[in-house]
């Protein structure tokens, strides 16, 4: 099966394509731009990840296990592959990956995101500029369940992704982690487009992993919790998402993603306030 979809990858770029990849990353013009990634059971989303980076010098992939096959498959389609066993986080993974880079520049994306060419222009003409600032940050996209939504908190929701190697590093936090840029931080206007949740299993299976970590993220930072911290909390999420950032603006499913921020903030909550009994016992 990973043969098989390779094969059909690369039928998509012709000779062409190919020679007028090469030439931009071999222009004398063009500083080197890393493309770093971290992965665990990708394999649904990395090639369509990776059509969208062949303007990078080098694909770098750090992947934490996959069982799956996203190593190999990603292998087959030109990455540099490496893998770790554990899990320190998404922050310590990062730089991991990070330290791997060998670019003058490091762009990260995660594997259920995309470039678009305008997108890919827009970051080589900003690193060929001699003048340029440290970092970039740029509009992210997200879409839920199908659709793109613009409202509720959700756009345009600025990261950093584009840093120059040597003066960005990764927080340490286990989820939601930043860039931490030493230097100064421009702006990019065009989209990231993030497919985050593609169904409502995916929101289930998602808002688990991501209430237990933020769970052991503000225990970490010594936070504590009750159930009426957790009530209130999830009651605040939903009103600031749906009302105040006007979530919804976005129709129907702009309130199915207030309910599920809501949910994943109850439970982010809870988990801490149980964990605190448990250790109380």
């Amino acid at each position: 099966m990973i043969l098989l979809l390779g094969k059909i990858y690369l039928e998509k770029f012709s000779l062409v394509h190919q020679s007028q990849i090469h030439a931009r990353r071999t222009s004398p013009l063009m500083p080197s731009i890393s493309a770093i990634i971290i992965t665990r059971n990708e394999v649904h989303n990395i090639a369509d990840c990776l059509a969208g980076l062949t303007w990078c010098n080098e694909v770098v992939i750090l992947d934490s296990g996959s069982e799956d096959g996203t190593a190999q498959f990603a292998s087959k389609l030109g990455a540099r592959v490496s893998t770790v066993v554990d899990w320190p986080g998404f922050g310590p993974q990062k730089n991991r990956a990070l330290d791997l880079a060998s670019g003058e520049w490091v762009f990260s994306i995660d594997a259920d995101e995309r470039v678009s060419s305008a997108l890919a222009e827009e970051i080589q003409a900003a690193v060929r500029n001699d003048n340029a600032p440290d970092a970039f940050s740029l509009p992210r996209l997200s879409s839920y369940c199908g659709q793109s939504m613009r409202h509720g908190g959700w756009y345009p929701d600025r990261v950093v992704r584009l840093f120059r190697k040597g003066k960005g590093r990764f927080s340490d936090d286990i989820v939601h982690e930043s860039v931490l840029v030493q230097g100064t931080v421009g702006r990019l206007h065009q989209d990231l487009l993030h497919i985050s949740y593609r169904s409502l299993d995916d929101v289930l299976e998602k808002m688990n992993r991501y209430s237990s970590a933020g769970a052991e993220k503000l225990a970490s930072r010594g936070r504590r919790a009750s159930l009426g911290t957790a009530l209130g909390k999830s009651c605040w999420a939903f009103f600031r998402t749906y009302v105040l950032r006007r979530g919804f603006l976005d129709g129907r499913l702009g309130f199915v993603l207030a309910c599920s921020i809501a949910h994943e903030t109850w439970y982010r909550y809870l988990k801490l306030w149980l964990a605190q009994r448990q250790v109380g016992k």
